[in-house]
């Protein structure tokens, strides 16, 4: 399992060893074909910086060696704000006093046809809180159910599940899973994470281990950015986690997240740094020149300016029209939001802007089918 990986590798060091990196590490990772991590910790140092613009050439050109200039569009979707966890950042936490709901498969099927009314998406992402006992595995099973008439690639952000479980609902039709580590500092992760099932730092790290075992054809991962000081040591050790993912579960496929801190209802709590644009753009290449072959999402909690430059310079996956809040596309569109939406345009926006900007929007990715939206 992963988490015997990780106590291999320390923190202090693998921090201590980022701050080190000089110009000579940098040019060195840039000439080479297939970057290792201690070449993608070079990438992401400071000592990088001056270098953003070769490393944004690099990062088009794996890009579109790999993917050609496509962007793989989905939409989530939220069916439920129900949590037993106490994640000090988020708006669903469960001591935040605000209504919690839990939708019916009566509900769901309703979300699901207004969303194909906006564009037509066939990726979805199904999210959750954290509530096994009101929410789990077999109401999981019913909204996969529900969601095959409507959608060919099915994916959740749910509370990591047992192998059995997952096998269960690959079953059922799931296609991938995506989760997020938040941080993989094993002792502040405990401060973040106080109480709930999400507080089991070995039960969240080693998730994907279970995933693969299970068989699981797409998993995401990402570090919540802002959450740690060090976000470069964060980034690092994901790179680690997605190197020894691959060589142990080989025939699944990866895709990495690099979502920033963002507003949400949740007051008292302040990002320990902010990421900015530069060095969310700096991580973006890093990771495109370190692993050729990854998917790279970008969702709508990124503005509209920062979606629209790195589309063609290594992001592969994006987000549209995204509600936050659950039943946000037909049942309860003014509900609280887990987090604060930057990229606000319609789906139909979205994809024009992407066709002006020489991509081609894909709303499916199991087959050659291409966009046949009409620009309006």
């Amino acid at each position: 399992m992963f988490s015997e990986e990780l106590l291999k590798i320390s923190w202090d060091d693998t921090t201590e060893r980022i701050s080190r990196m000089t110009d000579i590490d940098v040019r060195r990772a840039l000439a080479k074909e297939h970057c290792d991590v201690n070449d993608f910790m070079a990438l992401v140092s400071p000592a990088a910086e001056p270098y953003l613009e070769q490393m944004a050439r690099l990062s088009r050109k794996y890009t579109e060696e790999r993917f050609g200039k496509t962007m793989s569009m989905f939409i989530p979707l939220y069916i439920t704000n129900s949590c037993s966890n106490s994640c000090v950042y988020c708006g669903f936490h469960r001591s935040n006093p605000m209504a919690r709901t839990i939708l019916t498969p009566e509900q769901i099927e309703n979300e699901y046809k207004a969303i194909k009314k906006l564009a037509p998406f066939e990726n979805i992402l199904l999210v959750t809180g954290e509530n096994p006992a009101k929410a789990g595995v077999p109401y999981l099973a019913k909204a996969i159910d529900l969601a095959k008439k409507y959608f060919a690639n099915i994916k959740i952000e749910v509370m990591p599940l047992g192998v059995e479980d997952y096998r269960k609902l690959t079953k059922h039709g799931l296609n991938g899973v995506i989760c997020f580590q938040e941080t993989y500092h094993r002792e502040n992760y405990k401060l973040y994470h106080p109480a709930g099932m999400k507080s089991d730092f070995e039960w969240r790290v080693n998730g994907f281990d279970r995933m693969g075992q299970a068989g699981v054809h797409s998993i995401g991962m990402g570090a919540l950015l802002g959450l740690e000081k060090e976000w470069r040591t964060d980034v690092v050790m994901m790179a680690y986690h997605l190197r020894y993912l691959q060589k142990h579960y080989w025939r699944t496929k990866y895709s990495v997240n690099f979502p920033r801190m963002r507003p949400a209802q949740n007051e008292g709590f302040r990002p320990n740094c902010f990421v900015t644009d530069r060095e969310l753009a700096q991580v973006t290449f890093a990771m495109r020149i370190f692993d050729h072959d990854v998917d790279i999402s970008y969702s709508t909690r990124e503005p509209q300016f920062i979606r629209d430059n790195m589309c063609t310079l290594g992001v592969t996956t994006m987000s549209a029209e995204s509600k936050v809040n659950p039943g946000g596309y037909y049942t309860y569109p003014q509900a609280l939001e887990q987090f604060t939406v930057s990229d606000n345009r319609t789906a139909k926006e979205i994809n024009l802007r992407l066709k002006q900007l020489g991509r081609e929007p894909v709303w499916k990715d199991w087959d050659a089918s291409f966009d046949l939206f009409v620009k309006q």
